[in-house]
């Protein structure tokens, strides 16, 4: 039983190591860097249904093998894990909305972390047996793209512990806050 315990522990650890490319972390969190890909759209509700070919072609290395083949980041890697931005979380696949800044808590966990999706129809919910665990896999609602998973041990109101890979995610920061964030800094300077 031991043994059976530690090969999972390793096999998980293994997983979660597969993606070792370093991140530029000022970029990443740039709401500037906008996708240059044509599926890509904040405002495009449509489904987004590619071949994997075509969605190799498009995305990044790092961001291919994590949104399309089901990676995972390495743990405390993301900016957006730290992050106490205001503003809204989009796949940074297809821009799709799926978690707004007040929803995002600190877990512990090493991903970002959140107890509810902007809405019903932002995520996708799949059963994943995969390395020995029982646990609900989330998807993008847009384009199914794999974002991590769900548990359930997490905070009020809802009591769910969303945690994603912080590559699949793009950050806009709120106009509001922003805006008041820039009058603050002209009163000050």
């Amino acid at each position: 039983m031991n043994y059976l315990l530690a090969i999972t522990l390793f096999m998980g650890l293994a997983q979660s190591c597969r993606s070792q490319n370093n991140h530029d972390k000022s970029n990443k969190m740039d709401s500037a860097n906008q996708k240059n890909h044509p599926v890509y759209s904040r405002t495009d509700s449509s489904k987004v249904v590619l071949k994997e070919d075509e969605w190799k072609k498009m995305l990044a290395p790092e961001l291919y093998y994590i949104a399309r083949q089901k990676g995972t980041e390495r743990p405390y890697t993301s900016p957006f894990e730290q992050s106490k931005e205001v503003g809204t979380y989009y796949c940074a696949v297809c821009g799709n909305a799926l978690f707004k800044s007040d929803t995002k808590f600190e877990s512990g966990c090493g991903w970002p972390s959140f107890y509810e999706p902007v809405s019903k129809a932002s995520i996708i919910y799949l059963p994943d047996n995969s390395l020995g665990m029982v646990r609900t896999e989330v998807e993008c609602g847009r384009c199914k793209s794999h974002l991590g998973h769900v548990f359930e041990d997490g905070p009020p109101p809802t009591g769910l512990r969303y945690c994603i890979n912080g590559v699949v995610l793009d950050f806009e920061k709120a106009k509001e806050a922003e805006k008041k964030y820039d009058d603050r800094q002209k009163k000050k300077g």
